[in-house]
């Protein structure tokens, strides 16, 4: 028990003792000695993953479990290093998978805007790929010189000769029968014609008309009756040509096969045990021999376009390419070991999806099947996707892309254009191919519980949550884990090895991140980065190895490079423009605790709470709520000491007072309840009219019944009132209040540590209101009695005492009206 003295009667009274924590309770130091080794060059590479048992659980549950719809989702802190671990993690287990297939998409001869995909083993489809490509050279080079040749110069020329002698012989059948009555047949650009002849002249139409009457009738007999003669005639001829041209067509189609012939047949014998493959080089026959007439005109048209390129292609006059007889891999796993592990460095929607590019020609846009480019999804078939969440919900359609595949277990490749249904261009549209894959989202908690609540669809498809933490127990098994990791990054990185000492600083402050003794922090990018400071300050002691020293150098630099508003606002407390006492006592003021954060840099900041309160049925009013300076969270703080005053003071008269309360120099949003213990100190201090150690500062928040709860920052709130009392003069009796819960966070700064142990400064763990109170005015709080009433002398008598003046007062003031309509009411009620 503490001993105070009561004021009214001049008596020593005993108080609730609050025990000063020590030294060793404001930081749990790590003892280089627990170490074996003389540097982490001595320490193998760590080779398992670092306290996330729970995550890696759940990661080996949903690859193990083959049902759809269970894909992962990795939720946890930025800097846990979860994108590590998983893909870690799937490395491991992918070595083991099976290597997926390979996917092809090639031409649809039957139609071309429908190119159909190809399933070969792994290694088969470069292999065919390669194969394709060769043939299609050959075929550029074999085609043209086909039709070049002296053979096949010969073969035209005695078919020409041929074709030559049957016509011949057909138009002199015919001339000969025409001659015999008189008439002749003379070729001109419009076909044959029929002219008469006398003694061997071909009469014109003037000399017709000079012959006799029956001799022109017979000439006119005569050329009707030819005139049947020569339709059989012109039919013969026709026929002759449609002969000649087939047989001529026939022969291309025999010397195209001839000279391709022998590739696709090694092609055919060659992938004799893929009947998709033999299929395809089926049509690929076909398609060549029906367009033998088009690859006979390759040298013509080629010296077209290189002569005359522009007139040539608006034509549409274009030398074939044969690229249409080529494949197109879009999933090539020749060389992949086991299944692929796909990190999504930019998951857009034609990256997830697949694409289908275009190529301009005169204003024109153009495509084939060969422009097919496959995504991630393609690539991961039979694998592991990894994305990260906020990635793929800011890229438009991505996500909807995303689901639509998981859920039809196909890869459909459509434009945006097509998904959003806006407009329809012509495009391609090509054969979905089957999906067997496991996607692996990774994101913050809160994205994935507002995905969860909100998206039917993702509780359907990702029904493994593999959830990170950022800390894990400290214990001897993880310093020396902590040991092993900070030696593999110095391993991998080639920075400067550790001592014992250093490890020890690094283990420590790894307790320190996550403000818990009984903890160390898993936010592992964290610990890397203080990893390569450390050692980069060693190499400027010119030490070999990183010591103790170094680490809390690199800790040092970081806030000096991170601290200059606060060393501003520290420099305007001490000149007195920011009002903070130090010294002396006050009643209704008392020195609350907060911390500003300013992106990866922390710090405490010490601000005035005053509390006035006088006559008036208002109640308790917070100034920061009633101008919306306060948020939620500190407005119900604020809200709940009117509970705890009615709770504890008005038992047998009505709680009527008026009261403010409000943060002074402030004026940013203050949120939070963790000064709620604070506010009711000063407002408890101004209703006894009881002054208030100055050379304290508060923290913490309260409950209805008085209890003071844990706070966040405790360690922040500490080290910034020091500052304050170290730069003011530290005078043996400063120190701060914080809730007994919090005494476990401590990971306190080593000279603050040392300014408690020299007895310098001061930290109490706090239970209850009462025992605050006690410590903060140096007088009992007092017990209640069985009758309501607190003792005289004590803190609590001495504020049911001005709580019942007060109501006194107001009841004095209330008007002989207002006095009969409040007993009506009374009646009325009863």
């Amino acid at each position: 028990m503490l001993r105070g003295i009561n004021a009214a009667r001049n008596e020593e009274v005993l108080m609730p003792q609050v025990i000063e924590l020590t030294p060793d309770q404001l930081r749990r130091v790590c003892d280089p000695a627990m170490f074996a080794f003389q540097s982490t060059s001595d320490l193998p590479v760590l080779e398992d993953i670092v306290g996330q048992e729970r995550a890696l659980r759940a990661i080996a549950f949903g690859i193990d479990i083959r049902t759809p719809g269970y894909h992962m989702y990795a939720l946890g802190p930025n800097g846990t290093g979860k994108t590590t671990t998983v893909r870690k993690f799937l490395e491991q287990e992918a070595v083991n998978r099976p290597v997926p297939d390979d996917w092809l998409y090639f031409n649809n001869f039957a139609d071309p805007d429908k190119p159909r995909a190809l399933r070969l083993p792994p290694g088969v489809g470069c292999r065919l790929r390669d194969d394709m490509d060769k043939l299609v050279d050959e075929l550029r080079r074999d085609v043209p010189r086909a039709f070049e040749s002296p053979e096949y110069q010969k073969q035209q020329e005695e078919m020409g000769g041929e074709f030559e002698k049957r016509r011949d012989a057909i138009f002199a059948e015919a001339e000969q029968e025409a001659q015999a009555r008189g008439l002749a047949l003379l070729p001109t650009p419009q076909g044959l014609m029929i002219a008469p002849i006398i003694n061997g002249k071909v009469l014109s139409p003037e000399q017709m008309q000079h012959i006799s009457e029956e001799k022109r009738k017979e000439l006119e007999n005569a050329q009707d009756a030819i005139q049947g003669k020569l339709r059989d005639t012109m039919r013969q001829m026709q026929q002759l040509q449609r002969e000649a041209r087939e047989r001529g067509n026939e022969a291309d189609r025999n010397m195209v096969a001839f000279a391709v012939g022998h590739w696709l047949d090694e092609l055919r014998e060659r992938y004799a045990e893929y009947p998709p493959v033999v299929k395809l080089l089926d049509e690929i026959r076909e398609d060549i021999l029906k367009n033998v007439q088009t690859f006979k005109q390759i040298r013509q048209l080629e010296q077209m376009q290189n002569e005359q390129a522009p007139l040539a292609a608006m034509l549409g006059r274009e030398a074939p390419s044969f690229d249409q007889y080529k494949v197109n891999l879009i999933v090539n796993n020749c060389e992949t070991k086991g299944a692929p592990v796909i990190l999504a460095r930019n998951p857009n929607y034609n990256n997830v999806i697949g694409r289908i590019e275009h190529t301009g020609q005169f204003g024109m846009l153009v495509t084939n099947f060969n422009m097919i480019k496959g995504g991630l999804l393609h690539k991961a078939n039979g694998g592991y996707l990894m994305i990260d969440v906020y990635d793929l919900l800011t890229k438009p359609l991505a996500w909807e892309g995303l689901k639509r595949a998981l859920k039809n277990k196909t890869v459909e490749i459509e434009t945006m254009a097509e998904a959003y249904g806006a407009f329809a261009t012509h495009t391609l549209t090509p054969e979905p191919i089957p999906l067997d894959i496991k996607v692996i989202l990774v994101g913050d908690p809160y994205i994935y519980y507002l995905m969860y609540a909100l998206d039917p669809d993702f509780q359907q498809l990702f029904r493994v949550k593999a959830d990170f933490t950022s800390r894990m127990e400290r214990t001897a098994e993880s310093a020396e884990q902590y040991a092993r990791f900070i030696s593999t990054v110095v391993k991998e990185e080639n920075l400067r090895h550790f001592d014992p000492t250093g490890v020890a600083k690094m283990v420590e402050h790894g307790s320190r991140m996550v403000e818990d003794q009984r903890k160390l922090a898993t936010k592992f990018g964290d610990v890397v980065n203080l990893i390569r400071e450390s050692s980069y300050w060693a190499g400027k002691n010119n030490h070999e190895l990183v010591t103790g020293d170094d680490v809390i150098q690199a800790i040092k630099e970081k806030i000096y490079r991170s601290n200059l508003i606060e060393d501003l606002l520290q420099e305007m407390i001490v000149d007195g423009t920011i009002m903070i006492d130090t010294e002396n006592a006050v009643p209704g003021q008392i020195n609350g605790l907060a911390v500003l954060s300013l992106g990866d840099y922390a710090f405490g900041k010490p601000s005035r709470i005053t509390a006035r309160t006088y006559v008036g049925d208002a109640g308790v009013i917070n100034i920061e709520r009633e101008v919306k300076m306060g948020g939620r969270i500190h407005n119900k703080g604020a809200m709940i000491l009117s509970g705890y005053l009615g709770g504890k003071y008005a038992t047998n008269v009505p709680l009527a007072l008026s009261a403010t309360l409000t943060f002074e120099q402030v004026y940013e949003e203050i949120e939070g309840d963790s000064a709620s213990s604070t506010e009711l100190y000063a407002l408890i201090s101004s209703l006894a009219d009881i002054p208030i150690r100055q050379d304290f500062a508060v923290t913490g928040s309260v409950n209805q019944y008085g209890q003071v709860q844990a706070i966040g920052g405790v360690n922040e709130k500490v080290e910034g009132y020091y500052d304050v009392c170290k730069a003011r003069g530290l005078t043996g009796s400063q120190g701060v209040l914080i809730p007994q819960s919090n005494a476990k966070h401590l990971m306190l700064r080593e000279d603050v540590v040392d300014a408690v142990r020299q007895g310098q400064f001061h930290i109490y763990p706090i239970t209850t209101i009462d025992e605050g109170i006690s410590l903060l005015t140096g007088r009992e709080a007092g017990e209640r009695r069985v009758d309501g009433s607190y003792p005289e002398g004590t803190i609590n008598g001495a504020v049911q005492r001005r709580l019942s003046d007060l109501a006194q007062k107001v009841k004095a003031f209330v008007s002989p009206k207002e006095k009969r309509g409040e007993d009506e009411e009374g009646r009325k009620a009863a």
